[in-house]
């Protein structure tokens, strides 16, 4: 079958192109190995989560996703209070100083993903899904894109879009070259009740073992993402329940006071990825295919998101160019991109170095250029309001 574009990837990211592009007048495809994990049938709560900025929400609500979503289940945060590896350092943020409601809204994965399907599912007419379907091979040629598919399929495309993740498939398949080194770090997560209201304040403490951060889910629960080293964080996936709730405590300096663990706690190894170019003629990379970032700044999906923004803007935007994988078309798109992505990069991977470093002097500047910064309202509102597009 001929399409004008077909996406690799049904994640948020992908799925969420899909959806943006839905009344461009392309054909559009979507693939997918496997469908979006279900809802439990119990209220438990996933233990991975997004912490989505207002811009992101607001681009999700332009077609009818962030409508769909359980209210009950999304919790705005107002204020951000991080601190260094001393006693004394901390730097503060607030949605009020920079006159808006909220920071960013801390949504669960299964329901965002389920949401975000349902709304695909209701865009047949605009929006083919082939889901499960395994991809097997990419055949580019000057004018079009052949994509294979185990059950025999073959896509025909001006366009393939890349959306399947840091491993990217579609990437190897184009020869692009990545930049890429292990953190030495695995991301723990799991979900707390809380014997303090956390107040909707995320709460996060560069520490010399990693990053911990306690995030605002409803009520009293919030959700921990911790980054540590890969010895401690397997030492606390080994620890009894009691035993991980009193590191957790103590390790969070018992801000919200006694914990008391709800999920069972889950890991995934931290990697970063730089990628030498998002677009090659009939190609585009978006999300974590295009890009991957150290946790500590929670920025990885809405950085993704802007690139579907950029993307859609781009193709539906193209004028006279009929050609959606017209090589200077994609450009466009990989210029625009381009300076978001790298300053993202080197931010989270800078924070990641200077606070992994251990050199006595270092430890001292870092903690003070923390609250230098606290005491700088500029320089605040400049890093709140990269953050919150």
């Amino acid at each position: 079958m001929k399409f004008d574009v077909v996406i690799i990837g049904g994640g948020l990211v992908g799925a969420s192109l899909a959806l943006a592009l839905k009344d461009s007048g392309l054909k559009i495809a979507l693939v997918e190995s496997r469908p979006p994990t279900p809802l439990p049938a119990n209220d438990g709560w996933d233990s991975r989560i997004y912490a989505l900025s207002p811009g992101s929400a607001g681009f999700l609500q332009d077609f009818g996703v962030w409508q769909a979503l359980d209210e009950d289940r999304i919790t705005p945060v107002y204020k951000m209070a991080v601190f260094g590896d001393d006693s004394a350092a901390r730097l503060d943020f607030s949605a009020y100083d920079i006159g808006l409601t909220q920071l960013a809204f801390i949504v669960e994965n299964r329901q965002l993903q389920t949401a975000v399907w349902n709304a695909l599912k209701r865009q047949k007419k605009h929006v083919k899904i082939y889901c499960p379907s395994q991809c097997v091979s990419i055949t580019w040629t000057e004018s079009y894109a052949d994509l294979h598919l185990a059950d025999g399929n073959v896509l025909q495309a001006a366009l393939i879009v890349g959306a399947d993740g840091l491993n990217s498939w579609v990437r190897e398949q184009a020869e692009i070259e990545v930049v890429r080194h292990s953190y030495k770090q695995i991301g723990v997560v799991a979900n707390f009740n809380t014997e303090q209201y956390h107040r909707n304040v995320a709460h996060q403490w560069f520490r010399r073992d990693g990053v911990l951060a306690l995030l605002p889910l409803p009520e009293r629960l919030v959700s921990m993402v911790w980054s540590a080293n890969e010895e401690q964080a397997h030492a606390l996936l080994d620890l009894t329940e009691t035993e991980l709730c009193r590191r957790v405590t103590e390790a969070s300096c018992r801000a919200l006071g006694e914990l008391q663990l709800v999920t069972q706690p889950a890991a995934f190894p931290l990697n970063f990825v730089h990628v030498k170019k998002l677009v090659q003629p009939r190609l585009a990379l978006i999300g974590d295919a295009a890009h991957g970032i150290h946790p500590l700044a929670g920025q990885g999906v809405n950085l993704g998101l802007r690139d579907v923004r950029k993307l859609a803007v781009t193709l539906a935007g193209r004028g006279l160019e009929t050609d959606c994988g017209d090589y200077l078309l994609l450009r466009r798109y990989e210029r625009a991109r381009k300076e978001d992505i790298l300053a993202m990069e080197l931010a989270t991977d800078g924070l990641q170095k200077l606070f992994h470093n251990t050199n006595p002097t270092l430890v001292r500047w870092r903690n003070l250029g923390l609250d230098i910064t606290n005491r700088l309202p500029f320089i605040k509102d400049q890093l709140m309001q990269h953050a919150l597009s």
